[in-house]
């Protein structure tokens, strides 16, 4: 039975759906969210008994929470909450960046479950081909299928792909396909009965690993994956130890993705090591955790549960407390139409603690938590919440009635939370607010808390700027807790009552009033605040007050006070308007924003005072603004009232010269700040000519020395280019500086300069000391040269790092010099013309040489390393040796995942990692 139809204007097409979707004619996709985002028609139906909407078009578009649907019709059974995508379609994943396209796919909306004929699934890493294809969460099933790594290099045949019956993907981690063909250049090399290709999880690669320990002798670590079914695989874990007894662990870490009914995920880590050398038996880690739904008949949603058990043992000391100790964490959440339940069990087993246990690792022994739904009825709410249970906890300190139970206690705890409020409007122009929250912990041992708070409030307004509120509060806090992770942070007990006066009293200025008082807190109460604002051209003022009424004392006071008006010299003209049938003639009128005399003067004041410290500073300031919106000068000064005296005298500055903006473009800012005080002088300045080159000097100077030290401060002097540029230097002299002998002590010369180009760098840095007055030596104290070049089929980049230190003192001290290579690198590309290179042969230096006084301190020969790198898109090959090092090694690379090691030798060391040839 055909209940609508309707056929969308272009124009109308997505309002008419969007507000469709309003109504919920989707809503039964539990979580998930359908999104109509174009279509030409929208057609509802009854089948059956079951309810389908048939959208349908040129070109249909739906959004399904990220996921992108495209089709030319799409069959939306909101029973079954499935979508049938008919006729050729395709489906974006955006959680696994997958694109599926096949014929009819249908999407399970419950369960996020995809299946379809001749199916093309394509990612970063692969392309699967399947004449039939199921995709569930954490993995892709395909019949038939055709997989291969190379689709995406636009290479003709491909270098390697498969064939294979039955292949299962796990996104990240491994493809492992049953009854396998290898295919080289699409011809086929050898069969396979089953064929695991890891994928990008470094965590799940196979590998052996042959090492010598001093202590453990001989060791070996071997990880080997393996699948079991279609929904569980994981990784045997193999450890050998020459010295230890015994000398073999096992161990397994495996995941499977919905194995029994109501079980999504299934993770287990478990690791029997041998026990240090000098120890007998075995030390244990173990994590497994569960994750599922159940579904339960009323509720609004399944019941999710979840279970964890973790033991740590391997590396522990044998005296830590944590040894031997197994943690079990269960919790489960049901939510029904009127109320939520949870239960939550959190325990631990082996030996008892001997310390306080943290607040995080309390136990619930266990603990039910109901949770009604908020009740609303009009201006009245109402929210509450029940926990019961038995715990084990650190102790209150401040407990006293729990004193000698010993670091922790286990008592079991009843807590009642609710939150009611109440707005209303008892009269014109009136808001009424009443508010009430609790919560009451009640203890086995006797001791209860509470936390109780009601509140109330009325507000008057009058006319729209005016308005009187008054406001009173009831708050009590008390109880002592037995344990520490709910302890109450003290007693209270308050009643404050506070009104509050707002008001405009005339135009542009505010004025407002407000006082509290505690009935319980006698005779010590809050200070009334007065506050005053104006904001009248030319004066804005911002004021602020604090007045104890019962002891007529000033508490503190705060203003902020300016006069400018930038508009003063304009004069708005208003044209007469004669007289009509309703209104008079009126006269033209010319009016002012003020009748400040300087338009570009500006003139601040501020200060404060409190009745602790007084009077606090009182600082001036004068800014006179030029032609240009950024042009200005500024002078401050701030006087210390309770000295009283002069503590700070500055001026700031922007100039930029008007002439000719284009080729004589110059500007000067800076700013300069004088401590009388202590002497102290602090500035700046800056000249930037057109924009792209700058001079530069700052300061940091104490006009009177401290006593003890060799300088005055720090000056410097700079010129250079604007930094940002492609290319730019800049040359800097300076260093710290005596104004009591008249020169620099230990001046530098800093010079640096940096230019880039497509394919090319080079960034050059030098400082060299310069004689001064406790500086004899003129000498390269540091030189940086970063340098790199790159063609079509050559590279080389590098870098080297001198420094110069002395040791001694003049003129017996000797000469440290550092050369640092970090590294040298040259690389030449192999190939045909025209064509991307498909190997690389690199020579990388990295080295530091030492001398001590002209001798060499580290006589060791040159270690280069040697590179070969095959690059083919969809695989690499790359080959390495350090000849300083002694070692090799070799790894091949597939799309999405780093270098995987066949193998790599050193001095004392054999890594050989498995290559996957069974599940």
């Amino acid at each position: 039975m055909t209940r609508a139809l309707t056929r969308l204007h272009p124009r109308s097409r997505r309002p008419l759906l969007g507000a469709l979707l309003a109504l919920g004619l989707l809503g039964g996709a539990q979580a998930r969210t359908v999104k109509i985002i174009s279509a030409d028609t929208l057609e509802l139906r009854q089948v059956d008994g079951q309810e389908l909407v048939i959208i349908a078009g040129e070109s249909v578009e739906l959004r399904v929470d990220d996921d992108v649907v495209r089709a030319k019709r799409v069959e939306f059974n909101r029973t079954r909450r499935t979508l049938t995508l008919v006729g050729a379609a395709s489906y974006r994943s955006a959680k696994d960046a997958q694109d599926l396209r096949g014929e009819n796919l249908v999407v399970e909306l419950g369960q996020e479950q995809i299946s379809g004929e001749d199916v093309l699934i394509s990612d970063a890493a692969l392309e699967i081909r399947g004449a039939e294809v199921e995709r569930i969460p954490g993995q892709l099933r395909a019949t038939g299928g055709y997989f291969t790594t190379c689709a995406r290099c636009g290479r003709t045949p491909n270098d390697y792909a498969f064939r294979a019956e039955r292949l299962i993907v796990y996104p990240g981690d491994r493809l492992v396909a049953y009854r396998a063909q290898v295919l080289l250049a699409d011809v086929p090399v050898f069969f396979l009965p089953v064929l695991v290709l890891p994928l990008n999880d470094k965590d799940r690669q196979p590998r052996l690993e042959i090492g010598r320990d001093a202590v453990d002798g001989y060791t070996v670590q071997a990880d080997l994956p393996f699948s079991i079914g279609s929904s569980t695989l994981g990784t045997t874990l193999l450890r050998y130890y020459q010295n230890r007894s015994p000398s073999v662990g096992l161990g397994v870490d495996l995941r499977s993705y919905a194995p029994l009914p109501y079980v999504d995920r299934v993770n287990l880590y478990a690791l029997a090591n041998p026990r240090p050398v000098g120890q007998s038996g075995y030390d244990v880690d173990l994590n497994f955790g569960v994750r599922g739904r159940i579904p339960l008949a009323t509720a609004t949603r399944d019941l999710d549960y979840s279970l964890d058990v973790t033991r740590r043992d391997i590396g522990r000391a044998a005296t830590d407390p944590e040894r031997g100790v197994t943690r079990v964490n269960f919790s489960a959440r049901a939510e029904y139409p009127l109320f939520s339940a949870e239960f939550n069990y959190v325990n631990r087993f082996g030996p008892p603690p001997t310390t306080a246990l943290s607040n995080e690792d309390t136990l619930y022994l266990p603990e039910v938590v109901v949770d009604p739904k908020p009740y609303t009825n009009g201006g009245l709410s109402a929210d509450f919440r029940v926990k019961a249970g038995r715990y084990t906890g650190r102790v209150n300190p401040l407990a006293r009635s729990v004193a000698g139970q010993g670091p922790n206690i286990t008592t079991s705890r009843l807590e009642e939370q609710h939150t009611i409020s109440y707005t209303a409007k008892p009269w014109r122009d009136a808001d009424l607010t009443l508010n009430n929250s609790f919560t009451g912990r009640y203890y086995g041992t006797g001791a209860r808390t509470v936390d109780l708070r009601l509140s109330g409030q009325l507000t008057q307004r009058f006319n729209t700027t005016n308005s009187f509120t008054v406001s009173a509060a009831y708050n009590r806090i008390e109880g002592t807790s037995p344990f520490a992770f709910d302890a109450l942070s003290g007693r209270l007990l308050e009643a404050p009552i506070s009104v509050s006066v707002n008001t405009v009293p005339v135009r542009d200025v505010t004025f407002s009033v407000s006082s509290s008082r505690n009935l319980f807190a006698r005779p010590a109460q809050q200070p009334t605040t007065f506050t005053l604002n104006v904001n009248r051209r030319p004066l804005t003022l911002g004021s602020s007050a604090t007045v104890d009424l019962l002891d007529k004392e000033l508490d503190a006071f705060s203003f902020n006070a300016t006069l400018a008006d930038a508009d003063a010299g304009k004069v708005t003209v208003t044209p007469a308007q004669p007289a009509t049938g309703t209104t008079p003639a009126r006269p033209a009128t010319a009016t002012r924003t003020s009748r400040w005399p300087a338009p570009k003067l500006s003139l601040t004041a501020s200060g404060s005072y409190t009745k602790e410290q007084g009077p606090g500073p009182l600082t001036v300031t004068a800014t006179v603004n030029g032609d240009e919106r950024s042009d200005f000068f500024s002078a401050s000064v701030t006087h210390a009232m309770r000295t009283p005296e002069i503590t700070a005298v500055g001026v700031r500055y922007n100039l930029s010269g008007t002439r000719d903006t284009v080729l004589n473009s110059l500007r000067l800012s800076g700013s300069e700040t004088l401590n009388p005080p202590t002497g102290q002088l602090v500035g700046d300045a800056t000249l930037t000519w057109r924009g792209r080159y700058e001079f530069k000097t700052t300061h940091n100077l104490r006009l009177v020395r401290v006593p003890g030290a060799t300088d005055s401060g720090t000056l410097f002097f700079s010129v250079g280019t604007v930094g940002g540029a492609a290319t730019n230097w800049n040359l800097s002299y300076g260093g710290p500086y005596d104004l009591g002998r008249g020169g620099f002590t230990r001046p530098a010369l800093t010079g640096s300069f940096n230019t880039t180009r497509p394919g090319q760098s080079l960034s050059l840095t030098a400082a060299v000391n310069t004689p001064g007055l406790d500086q004899p030596r003129l000498e390269l104290a540091r030189a940086d040269v970063s340098a790199a070049w790159n063609a079509e089929r050559f590279s080389a980049s590098g870098r080297a790092i001198y420094t110069r230190t002395r040791e001694g003192t003049f003129p017996d001290d000797k000469a440290r010099d550092r050369l640092s290579l970090e590294p040298l690198r040259f690389s030449l590309g192999l190939g045909r013309a025209g064509q991307p290179p498909g190997a690389y042969v690199t020579l990388g230096l990295r080295q530091s040489f030492e001398w001590l006084d002209g001798v060499r301190q580290n006589p060791q020969p040159l270690s280069p390393v040697l590179g070969l790198t095959i690059d083919r898109c969809c695989w690499a090959l790359q080959a390495e040796a350090d000849l300083g090092l002694r070692r090799f090694r070799v790894a091949v690379g597939l799309p999405g995942q780093t270098y995987y090691p066949l193998f790599d030798l050193e001095r004392d060391r054999v890594n050989v990692p498995l290559l996957p040839t069974l599940p």
